[in-house]
C-alpha cells in the first residue's frame, strides 16, 4: 500500500527516525538525568524527587543488583509495584544492570503470578507487601532467588536533598498476612548500593529490555520480547510525533493508567523522561473522588488514559473544577475511544481526545491522530518509520478502503514471543505482525478499526462490530456504559447482547433496544440487555467482553462462541 498518510504528517515530524541514534534506552534515561538534573523528575503523594535524585537511586539499586544479588547480564527480574516511587527507581536501576524486566499486576492471583514467574524464569522480584501474600503461595514453584519487599510510603521518608541520609526502613515489624522469611527491604538495597562499585555492562538494540506480558485474555499469557531497539525506535517515533505540542524541561504530566502497561510505559515514561517533564503518578486512579483532588493540584499539560478512565473522570463531582488552561495534550489508547465520550471532553476541558492504537507487541505506539484533529473516529496514522497494511485471511494485501486484519511493519515490532516459536509463527508474516483488529486505511492514510476477530459477532452470515453497538448505545442519556457480545440463538446462530451500567436508574431494557434500533440497521440492534451494577474490567480499565460471554455460560439457550 502506498505510504498515504504521509501527506497528512504535522508539521515538523519526519516520514523516518534514526533508532540507531541511542545504543540502549539507558542512554535515553542517563541522557535526560544529566540534561535535567535540577529539574523534578516524579512525585508521588506530595513527595517529589529530581532527576539527579532519581539517577543516583537507580544508580544504587543496579549496583545492590550487580553487586550483592549477583545478577548477571539478561536475567529476569519481576517488578510488581503500582505507580509509587519505587516502580521508576527499580525500573531504571535494572535496565541499567542490563537484566530484562517482566512487569507484573499486582492483582495477579496466584495462578497468574506462578505463570508469569515460571514462565520468564525470573529470579528476583520487587513486591509492595500488600501483595507479598499472593507470592507466598507459589514461591516454592519458581526460580526466586531475591525477593525485595517494600510498603507504599517507604520512600516517602528520603529527604528531597540529601541521598546519602536515606532512613533506612525495614520490612514492618508487625503481624504481616504472609511469610517470606527471605525477603529483604528495597530501601536497604538502595542503602546497601550506595556504597557497591557498579560497572555498566554494554547493551545494544538486540538486548531485551522487557518481557511484557499480553493480556492473556484470550489464552494463555505470552511475554513479547521487546528489546532495546525496539524500545528506543518507539520513544523516538512518539517523541517525533509529539515533539512540536511539549517543551522539554517544562511539562507536567499525569500517569494514572499502572506504568507496568505498556501504554504508560512507554507514552508516560520513557517518552516524557526524554523531554525532561515531571511525572505525576497516581497510586489507585479507581479512588476517582481522591483522583480528582491531585488533579486540581498541578496545573498539567499531558495525560493519557483509556476511554473507561476518561468517562468516569467527566462523571466524578468537581472534575470540572479541574484547571485545564494548560492540558494541551490528552491521549486515549488500550480501547476504542467514543464519540461521546471524546465529544463531552472537549466540552468540559476544551482540550481534544486524541486516539491512539498499538499493541504490546508493537511496543506499543503504531498509529496516532494528529493533535489538532478533532475527533474522526480513526485510531489516526501510522507515526514515523511505521507501515500499514491490511490483509485477508490468505495473508493477501487489500487496497485502500477493503476491510482485513491491520498488519504493521516498523522497528518497534517485537522479536517474537518469550520460548513460543509457534505463537510467534502464527502471528507473523515475515517481518509483518499481524494484530488480530480488523480494520481499514481510507484515501487520506487514517486507519479505522473494525473490531477484534474475535470479538465479531456473526448474526445470519452478518458481521456486526461490538464498538459499534456500544458507540450507539452510550450515545443515550441514559447509559453510563456498555458492551456488546454474541449470544448464541437458533435462528440467527448469534445475536447482539449489550450489557449497560445504568447512569439513569429507570432506564429500561425497551428504551435501550429502541435507542439503537434508531442507529443501527436491524441485525444490529441488541436482541437482549442485561444491566449491571459494573462491567468487568482489566487493571488498565478496558472492558473484558470475554468475562460477559462466559457469564452467560449455562444460561438456557445461550452459548458461547469460545
Amino acid at each position: 500500500m502506498e505510504k498515504v498518510w504521509l501527506k497528512n504528517y504535522p508539521p515538523g515530524v519526519p516520514a523516518q527516525i534514526n533508532p540507531n541514534e541511542y545504543s540502549s534506552l539507558v542512554k535515553i534515561l542517563e541522557e535526560s538525568c544529566e540534561r535535567f538534573a535540577e529539574l523534578s523528575a516524579f512525585t508521588s503523594m506530595g513527595k517529589t524527587i529530581s532527576y539527579s535524585q532519581y539517577d543516583q537511586l537507580a544508580r544504587d539499586f543496579a549496583a545492590w543488583l550487580q553487586g550483592s544479588a549477583k545478577l548477571q547480564k539478561g536475567d529476569r527480574i519481576a517488578l510488581m509495584l503500582p505507580n509509587v516511587f519505587q516502580y521508576p527507581i527499580a525500573l531504571f536501576g535494572a535496565l541499567r544492570a542490563g537484566l530484562t524486566v517482566v512487569n507484573t499486576n499486582p492483582l495477579y492471583t496466584a495462578r497468574e503470578l506462578e505463570h508469569q514467574l515460571k514462565d520468564s524464569g525470573a529470579k528476583a522480584i520487587v513486591v509492595l507487601e500488600n501483595f507479598a501474600n499472593v507470592l507466598e503461595e507459589v514461591i516454592e514453584h519458581t526460580e526466586l532467588e531475591h525477593v525485595l519487599v517494600t510498603g507504599v510510603g517507604d520512600c516517602l521518608d528520603w529527604p528531597k536533598s540529601s541521598i546519602v541520609n536515606i532512613v533506612v526502613r525495614h520490612v514492618r515489624k508487625q503481624v504481616k498476612p504472609w511469610n517470606l522469611p527471605q525477603a529483604v527491604s528495597f530501601t536497604d538495597t538502595l542503602q546497601a548500593g550506595r556504597y557497591q562499585p557498579f560497572s555498566p555492562p554494554s547493551l545494544n538494540h538486540d538486548d531485551i529490555a522487557f518481557l511484557q506480558y499480553t493480556g492473556g485474555t484470550t489464552g494463555v499469557a505470552k511475554g513479547a520480547m521487546l528489546s532495546h531497539g525496539n524500545m528506543v525506535a518507539n520513544v523516538l517515533q512518539s517523541a517525533a510525533w509529539i515533539g512540536t505540542n511539549v517543551r522539554p524541561g517544562g511539562d507536567t504530566i499525569i500517569t494514572a493508567l499502572p506504568l507496568y502497561h505498556i501504554f504508560a510505559l512507554t507514552a508516560n515514561w520513557s517518552v516524557f523522561i526524554k523531554f525532561g517533564a515531571r511525572n505525576i503518578l497516581i497510586a489507585n486512579p479507581r479512588d476517582f473522588t481522591a483522583f480528582v483532588k491531585e488533579l486540581k493540584k498541578y496545573q498539567f499539560s499531558y495525560i493519557s488514559g483509556v476511554n473507561t478512565l476518561f468517562n468516569a473522570l467527566m462523571h466524578t463531582p468537581g472534575f470540572s473544577e479541574v484547571d485545564f488552561s494548560k492540558l494541551r495534550i490528552t491521549l486515549g489508547g488500550g480501547m476504542a475511544v467514543q464519540r461521546s465520550v471524546a465529544e463531552h471532553w472537549k466540552q468540559v476541558t476544551g482540550n481534544v481526545l486524541t486516539q491512539a492504537w498499538g499493541l504490546t507487541e508493537t511496543s506499543p505506539a503504531a498509529c496516532i491522530n494528529p493533535f489538532d484533529f478533532d475527533y474522526n473516529g480513526s485510531i489516526g496514522l501510522p507515526i514515523s518509520s511505521t507501515e500499514i497494511s491490511i490483509r485477508d485471511d490468505a495473508g493477501n494485501a487489500l487496497g485502500i478502503g477493503e476491510v482485513g486484519e491491520i498488519c504493521v511493519r516498523g522497528p518497534q515490532v517485537m522479536r517474537g514471543y518469550w520460548n513460543r516459536p509457534d505463537e510467534t509463527a502464527q502471528v507473523m508474516l515475515g517481518d509483518w505482525l499481524r494484530t488480530g483488529d480488523i480494520g481499514r486505511v481510507d484515501e487520506e492514510g487514517f486507519v479505522y478499526i473494525e473490531d477484534r476477530k474475535k470479538d465479531m459477532i456473526l448474526v445470519s452470515g452478518f458481521n456486526v462490530y461490538p464498538n459499534e453497538v456500544e458507540s450507539v448505545a452510550v450515545t443515550h442519556p441514559g447509559v453510563l456504559e456498555a458492551a456488546a457480545v454474541a449470544q448464541a440463538d437458533e435462528r440467527a446462530g448469534e445475536v447482539v447482547a449489550l450489557f449497560v451500567v445504568k447512569k439513569d436508574p429507570k432506564l429500561t431494557e425497551q428504551q435501550v433496544i429502541d435507542h439503537c434500533r434508531s442507529e443501527l440497521t436491524g441485525y444490529k440492534v441488541p436482541k437482549h440487555v442485561y444491566f449491571r451494577t459494573d462491567l468487568p474490567k482489566t487493571n488498565v480499565g478496558k472492558i473484558l467482553r470475554r468475562a460477559l460471554r462466559d457469564e452467560l455460560k449455562g444460561t438456557k439457550g445461550i452459548g458461547d462462541r469460545g
